[in-house]
């Protein structure tokens, strides 16, 4: 099962993400395997560390961590099969496959070769979300996405900036269709926009 969960900055998506995780495995009659944590973050500074570790305490014991700020289809192959898996965040993800020098080619391209254009660039980004559902599914995963709304206010005037919202929005765009399930969290609400009709779902009702 896949499963999108998004919401804005501070919105309670990634405690609403955790928790379905925790159900979707119990929903599983106990066949979810380990509970994976994907972490795309790095640890650039202080303040990042500290936000680390809050959520690695907030998650508690019973998670096996992964860091893979781009890497995730491969980090997905390492994980046993029918185990659920929680990646957080698809928001850090993108902007690091975009403008981080391991794969933006207008840093690292060798003397001769030819540079990716922005747009074979954020088509290689969506190929690689491609392949990663499409690990999820082989292996029998149950994957929970979470990503940040980042399109709610006027459009950036910054060409960098809309560059990226527009890449995050298709991403977007192409797990909510793809998902069974997509979650928009406002306030520590979770609205279900898109349904499964499973178990797990009528327990989050409930909750």
């Amino acid at each position: 099962m896949i499963v999108f969960v998004s919401g804005g900055a501070r919105s309670g998506k990634s405690a609403v993400a955790e928790r379905l995780a925790l159900e979707l495995r119990a929903a599983n009659a106990g066949q979810g395997g380990v509970l994976y944590y994907l972490a795309t973050a790095r640890t650039s500074d202080a303040e990042m560390a500290q936000r680390i570790e809050r959520h690695r305490r907030q998650r508690g014991s019973g998670w096996h961590t992964l860091e893979t700020p781009l890497a995730v289809t491969e980090a997905l192959a390492q994980v046993p099969l029918g185990s659920t898996v929680l990646l957080d965040c698809l928001t850090l993800w993108a902007s690091q496959w975009l403008f981080q020098s391991e794969v933006d080619p207008l840093s690292s391209a060798e003397p001769g070769e030819e540079a990716w254009s922005n747009s074979q660039l954020e088509a290689r980004g969506l190929a690689e979300l491609e392949a990663t559902l499409e690990c999820a599914r082989q292996r029998k995963l149950s994957l929970v996405v979470v990503s940040n709304d980042l399109n709610e206010d006027l459009p950036p005037q910054e060409t960098l900036v809309w560059r990226y919202v527009a890449f995050l929005q298709q991403l977007h765009c192409w797990l909510a269709g793809e998902a069974q399930r997509v979650i928009e969290v406002a306030a520590g609400v979770a609205i279900d926009w898109k349904s499964h009709g499973s178990a797990v779902d009528k327990n989050m009702r409930k909750a």
